[in-house]
């Protein structure tokens, strides 16, 4: 049976109301360089690149718009910035060569023939996501790690954002090779929406970071091939790539059991020592009423709740030969009936989540305090008071998108 069911980032629930908070970052003991990653060859920008300090642990994400915001401390040059993403030759520059505004950052797509890379074990696909799964102790941090992640949930309603809930955290992440879920502390929070005044109905995210956090499947891998029984699943090779000069395979792979709302996607494994390097997963929802009881956690009378898209994407990092969990995203599209209504409504409810920096945990058993987070915790109804002007400029976040921004300043306008 699969463990579908028990999905923190599966579980959606229709409520309304919001306060509005909103915060002002300031500057202190740091230097912030912004810019935009950008494809050499079209000139089009290139999304969630990742961008790192070599011999730190400092590191961000592009957005949607291929631009980033990277604080580093003050008189930490001189040191170089890897950037990277998949398909595309890696870069590394010197600090010097960023700026406030305006960096712009080139990178060149892989157009060589990958042909070091040998077909695996006489094609076996599957083989080869078993070893994946086998070695993730091996090739992933197998110490008990601390990590300091920024978290952005936002929803919105056709094409016009109406929420926007952002938070930095700490991950207490477990052992690759361990059982056991993780926690997660809240550092600092701030929203900013009005879905009274707005006169619409309000989708609200349960489980907030948790689900991010569970899309990381070399930690959970029972949530994607449940039972981790990968007979019941369909591998294909496809055409391999690059990322950070290492080559890759691409493994499609297709759910066979087709009862229930069903995964398939794309993974990218490393080639010298089969770690996960990323992974796409969607989810077939055609079965609606299936989607509903899996999403819909609770909803008005006189209404039909149900997803027509889900969609996750994870990326890893390597420092110092091991992998770790470094960025994810999640992408679920509802639509919403009403009895009495000619039209129906559409709303969108994206979470990403990205690592900035990390360190062994040093403490053997963590005090849980009271801004540590439950599983099923709302960020729009549990999360308040924790603004904070001094605190936002120093830490990295994924830099917001035009978008984004435009849309909570109408909002803090219609409310005032």
């Amino acid at each position: 049976m699969k463990n579908l069911k028990t999905l923190m980032l599966f579980l959606v629930g229709v409520i309304i109301a919001y306060s509005p908070i909103s915060a002002t970052p300031f500057l202190q003991d740091y230097v912030e360089y912004k810019g935009e990653v950008i494809n050499s060859d079209n000139e089009g920008v290139i999304m969630n690149a990742h961008l790192s300090v070599n011999e730190t642990n400092i590191s961000t994400v592009t957005n949607s718009e291929g631009k980033f915001s990277l604080k580093v401390p003050e008189g930490m040059s001189p040191a170089t910035v890897n950037i990277s993403y998949l398909g595309y030759q890696s870069k590394n520059l010197p600090l010097s060569y960023f700026k406030a505004q305006g960096t712009k950052i080139y990178l060149d797509p892989v157009v060589e023939e990958l042909t070091e890379i040998k077909v695996y074990e006489a094609g076996d696909a599957r083989r080869l996501v078993r070893t994946m799964l086998d070695n993730r102790g091996d090739n992933y941090i197998d110490d008990p790690t601390q990590m300091t992640a920024f978290y952005r949930e936002s929803i919105s309603r056709g094409n016009r954002n109406v929420s926007l809930s952002e938070a930095v955290v700490k991950i207490h992440k477990k052992p690759y090779s361990h059982f056991g879920d993780e926690d997660i502390e809240l550092v600092k929070a701030r929203k900013t929406a009005d879905y009274d005044r707005l006169d619409t109905l309000a989708l609200k995210l349960r489980g907030g970071p948790f689900n991010t956090l569970f899309i990381d499947v070399m930690k959970y891998p029972e949530y994607l091939f449940y039972d981790n029984d990968l007979d019941n699943y369909e591998f294909e090779f496809e055409e391999p790539t690059q990322i950070d000069n290492k080559y890759l395979y691409v493994v499609s792979f297709n759910d066979t059991n087709k009862e229930l709302p069903w995964f398939f996607g794309t993974l990218y494994i490393d080639a010298e020592t089969q770690s996960l390097v990323r992974a796409k997963l969607n989810m077939n929802v055609d079965n609606r009423r299936a989607a509903t009881n899996m999403f819909v956690n609770k909803k008005p009378g006189g209404t039909k709740v149900y997803p027509i898209e889900v969609s996750y994407d994870i990326d890893y990092h390597q420092q110092d030969g091991k992998w770790y969990f470094g960025y994810s995203n999640a992408k679920l599209l509802f639509v919403v009936n009403w009895k009495k209504k000619l039209f129906n409504s559409r709303y969108q409810v994206d979470s990403e989540m990205a690592v900035t920096n990390w360190q062994p945990q040093t403490e053997d058993r963590i005090k849980k305090g009271e801004n540590f987070l439950n599983k099923r915790v709302v960020m729009a109804d549990d999360i308040s008071g924790f603004t904070d002007m001094q605190f936002w400029g120093s830490n990295n976040i994924i830099e917001p998108d035009k978008s984004i921004q435009n849309a909570i300043e109408k909002i803090q306008q219609k409310i005032q």
